[in-house]
């Protein structure tokens, strides 16, 4: 088998390593030896699962504990490391696999990038939502309600770090780019909805070592990391000195909930004002952002969101971070609102036959 031996001080950066190997010997300048798997370099120090021992026959009697021990080492203790079976190439890169599932919150790979650093990204794995089957290339439609509405709905996605400027990747089944910033990196599957969706995604990420860099610790406090809502949160800055931010999102008249990419706190004052009609199917025909008039039967017994509006009025909910949706509310023609809850910010269609309809209202948020 090929063995790759490594001078220890100047490439000590290479043994940041993620994968496992079996076979590997370590040498100490005091002339011990041992054999099994180095680990990697964690906190300045080598770790090393013994499997065997070289020692003198005085030290023989300690042997027995250290089999199936992980040992630490200082880099000063350390001759050289030989490493069974590996190149140096597989040596300068890290490689974990990510699951991917739809859900409400984009998944946080656990990887913090380095600007400049090259990533490779794989992926296999289908995810069913509704009657498709959904491959990390995506579908051939598009999804106007989805995180990155000019690829292919469905398709693997990724962005790196919280800010919300920060572009979406289209990454699909394979993908090779050059981090363009600092930045934990999160995926998601290219969709607006996800309530019918089950099944995921098998990423796996391959990012090239920063050796400048080897040694330190950059991640954050769960390095493994939690979900967060989709398409990252905004930094959470005190209200006396956050910005009014002003933007304007497209509802069409088929949305049952549309991603505003708004992240919105309790107690927060939004104002929405709306234009455009919706045709909100054939017997209701064409209204404004207040809907159609509510008569009859449909007026004691509805199926919309909110019976007593208008249908085809822009509605609109918090998505929380549990995933339960807040009460909905009218939105109309203009609505000046304390936000009822922590979340995202929805906005939708008040109907419950959305095959017929068309149109779609323009949204202006001030926030």
């Amino acid at each position: 088998m090929k063995k790759l031996i490594v001078a220890l001080l100047p490439l000590l950066a290479i043994f940041l390593m993620s994968g496992v190997a079996l076979g590997d010997t370590l040498y100490l300048r005091d002339g011990r030896s041992f054999r099994g798997t180095l680990i990697g370099y964690i906190n300045g120090r080598f770790a090393f699962k013994v499997i065997d021992t070289t020692r003198t026959t005085t030290q023989r009697e300690t042997i027995a504990r250290d089999e199936g021990e992980i040992r630490f080492f200082r880099p000063n203790e350390v001759e050289r490391v030989e490493i069974e079976g590996r190149s140096l190439d597989e040596l300068k890169f890290e490689t974990r696999t990510v699951d991917v599932p739809l859900g409400p919150n984009w998944i946080d790979s656990g990887i913090d990038l380095r600007r400049n650093e090259r990533v490779q990204t794989t992926a296999s794995g289908t995810i069913l939502a509704g009657r498709s089957r959904i491959t990390p290339d995506g579908l051939r439609t598009s999804d106007p309600s989805s995180p990155l509405p000019s690829a292919a709905e469905g398709m693997l996605i990724g962005a790196i770090g919280n800010d919300q400027t920060a572009p979406v990747l289209e990454l699909g089944a394979s993908r090779e780019f050059v981090a363009d910033r600092d930045g934990r990196l999160f995926l998601t599957a290219n969709r607006g909805t996800y309530t019918d969706a089950r099944g995921s995604f098998v990423v796996q990420v391959k990012r090239e070592r920063d050796q400048a860099a080897m040694g330190e610790d950059n991640r954050t406090d769960n390095p493994y990391g939690n979900p967060r809502p989709r398409n990252r949160t905004r930094t959470r800055e005190s209200t006396a000195t956050r910005t009014p931010v002003e933007v304007v999102i497209d509802v069409p008249g088929i949305s049952r909930g549309t991603d505003t990419n708004i992240d919105v706190r309790a107690g927060d004052q939004i104002t929405l004002t709306t234009t455009g009609t919706v045709v909100a199917g054939r017997r209701i025909g064409e209204v404004g952002p207040e809907g159609g008039k509510v008569s009859g039967f449909g007026a004691i017994v509805g199926t919309r969101p909110m019976p007593n509006s208008g249908p085809g009025a822009l509605i609109g909910y918090v998505l929380q971070p549990n995933g339960q949706a807040s009460q909905a509310f009218l939105v109309g023609t203009q609505l000046t609102l304390s936000v009822p809850v922590d979340g995202r910010l929805y906005l939708a269609i008040n109907d419950d036959d959305y095959r017929d309809n068309a149109g779609g209202f323009k949204v202006k948020i001030r926030y």
